[in-house]
């Protein structure tokens, strides 16, 4: 098993396990399976519904296909970093300091699919179109995972992000969102000088610090978000980080 230590938002390293190669293999599998099944079934529909010329309208052509073209990137921002595949797969995206990526680190690494996974450029090697040395280009993203040493593609290294494996973790949650009581009183006001992520990645430390026992990652964390935010607390280190984690939470939505 692979793993990368992240250097987070406070300066501390966290350990995470990289993806394999496999799983992300089988992953695109999927993705790739829903994506050809949309397209076969649509036609189909639409040879049924319209009739056998709806595709020799360029709009019509277009429209259809608009699903195929942003299934990655629609699903990794509403899915919080993974597709039908990679949930399949428990893998996900996330930024290089082990938060989750903002909306412009997905559309980057959409946009490097094209250099990634060059479809069209397989498909005009095969049908004798491009010249044969150009078949070195389709394995641009493979090569990529293989010689970086945290197994990113290009797409990942131009957005800053990887891929990590949510399989040897007893829990990993998606999002700050964190269940605050309806009596709720917070204690720290100063916790929204944080960003959301320096939020998202407090959220994972505190999942670590749980599953590992490492509790003097927790003191270190706690030392420097209490320096950073110049404050105080009479709470152990644990504590604090969750009350921190409920307070924002709790004026996030009031």
């Amino acid at each position: 098993m692979l793993l990368v230590k992240l250097d987070t938002g406070f300066n501390i390293e966290v350990e995470f396990a990289l993806s394999p190669f496999h799983r992300r293999f089988f992953a695109w599998l999927i993705d790739a399976t829903i994506q050809g099944t949309y397209v076969w079934l649509g036609s189909k529909f639409l040879d049924a519904l319209v009739g056998y010329h709806w595709n020799d309208e360029l709009w019509a052509g277009v429209l259809f296909m608009l699903p195929f073209i942003f299934y990655h990137l629609l699903s990794e921002i509403t899915m919080n970093g993974q597709s039908v595949g990679k949930m399949a797969m428990q893998i996900k995206v996330m930024t290089l300091q082990g938060g989750q990526p903002s909306v412009s680190q997905y559309l980057i690494r959409w946009l490097f699919r094209i250099v990634d996974f060059p479809v069209l450029l397989l498909a005009g090697a095969l049908s004798g179109y491009s010249t044969w040395w150009s078949i070195i280009f389709i394995f641009a993203g493979f090569i990529c995972v293989v010689a970086t040493p945290k197994s990113q593609r290009v797409g990942d290294l131009v957005a800053g992000t990887i891929l990590i494996d949510l399989k040897n973790r007893t829990s990993w949650q998606d999002t700050v969102f964190t269940e605050v009581e309806s009596t709720y009183q917070p204690r720290y006001p100063q916790v929204m000088q944080l960003s959301d992520r320096d939020i998202n990645t407090l959220k994972n430390i505190i999942e670590t610090v749980k599953k590992r026992n490492d509790y003097d990652l927790s003191l270190k964390i706690a030392d420097r978000i209490q320096s950073k935010l110049k404050m105080h607390t009479d709470q152990d280190s644990l504590e604090f980080l969750q009350t921190l984690l409920k307070d924002y939470n709790y004026y996030s939505t009031n």
